[in-house]
């Protein structure tokens, strides 16, 4: 298992608010996240995770209130290689896009090096080794267009790896892939957070995946109205509250 070291804060929030012009999104959000940890977000359709999440990286202000990565504020904070994103629907590739694999993870190497830097040896080596820990190794090759979407997923995860970040951020990773796939994937994140310590921050509709998987829930509906561990999120009735909001409670049975 990993250790979560709580004397280290990768991400500090404090009050955050932020409203879509009249329409209040969040308000007066507190939370931490701390090295080694791997943080669920769960809530309602529309209660404001994919927002939240956006706060975090420093791609919306918030209205008001406080954001830090590694204790400085997200306004001053250059260091974007320690930080890794997969988005929604990052698998939404076209099949004729025309970058191999092994391109399309080299890409994560400029957050480090800058846009316009030459490709080197170090680049490549880096960029074989997270094709390797996802793998993904002897598909470099090959086209991203002609990839499953669950080998598509597998690409970005690495294309998140390569720049050997502290924390990973995602955001509805199995949407539209299959069982098999969701659960090979979870497997893969379970292994980069138990066995490489890697700080993992996943939004998810699905809470029976979240309470197996995670070892922080963080429900949003608007505020915070639940941060805690899996077992007391289950034990305290937190489902059946959000239910009702249009949470899923899917029921699945996984090979651990």
């Amino acid at each position: 298992m990993p250790i979560v070291d709580h004397a280290k804060k990768i991400i500090e929030l404090r009050d955050i608010s932020f409203a879509y012009d009249a329409v209040r999104v969040l308000k007066d959000i507190n939370l931490d996240v701390h090295q080694g940890d791997y943080l669920g977000i769960v809530g309602p359709n529309g209660a404001g995770k994919t927002t939240l999440l956006k706060i975090m990286l420093g791609i919306l202000t918030p209205d008001t209130g406080v954001v830090k990565l590694f204790g400085a504020s997200v306004d001053s904070f250059r260091d974007r290689s320690k930080i890794g994103y997969v988005p929604q629907k990052a698998t939404a590739i076209d099949a004729a896009f025309p970058a191999t694999v092994e391109e399309v993870v080299l890409m994560g190497r400029y957050a480090r090096r800058g846009l316009f830097h030459f490709v080197t040896n170090e680049d490549r080596e880096l960029t074989r080794k997270a094709l390797g820990q996802v793998g993904m190794l002897e598909y470099g090759a090959r086209l991203i267009g002609d990839l499953s979407g669950g080998q598509q997923q597998r690409v970005f995860i690495a294309r998140a790896l390569v720049c050997q970040p502290e924390v990973i951020f995602l955001d509805e990773p199995t949407i539209a892939v299959d069982q098999k796939t969701q659960d090979e994937f979870y497997g893969l994140l379970r292994s980069l957070n138990r066995e490489s310590g890697l700080t993992l921050v996943l939004i998810s509709h699905d809470i029976a995946v979240i309470t197996r998987e995670v070892m922080h829930i963080a429900c949003i509906d608007t505020t915070l109205t639940y941060l805690g561990s899996p077992q007391e999120f289950l034990a305290h009735g937190q489902v059946p509250s959000i239910q009702g909001r249009r949470i899923e409670m899917i029921p699945h049975h996984h090979n651990q």
